[in-house]
């Protein structure tokens, strides 16, 4: 994700975070919890309040928007454990 496309979310909207996956290898979901921030001295600089789950919340910036995405990546397979193969 670029700044420009950081700048462009609004309130509710999903967004996945790169190389991130849940326990059922669906790619994991933040989701923007609050309005973008952005600054008039320094037009490279936004913040975007974005929450996981319950109690995860975190900040996109400049520095850490490389690692989201709006597109869904593909969920990642998942092998069941030994314990539950045998029944």
């Amino acid at each position: 994700m670029t700044i420009d496309e950081a700048k462009w979310l609004r309130y509710g909207q999903t967004i996945y975070e790169i190389g991130a996956y849940n326990a059922d290898g669906t790619p994991r979901r933040w989701r923007v919890s609050g309005a973008v921030q952005t600054w008039k001295r320094d037009p490279n600089r936004v913040r975007v309040p974005v929450k996981h789950g319950m109690y995860s919340n975190g900040a996109i910036e400049a520095w850490n928007a490389r690692y989201f995405t709006t597109k869904e990546p593909a969920s990642r397979k998942v092998q069941k454990s030994k314990a539950l193969r045998r029944k």
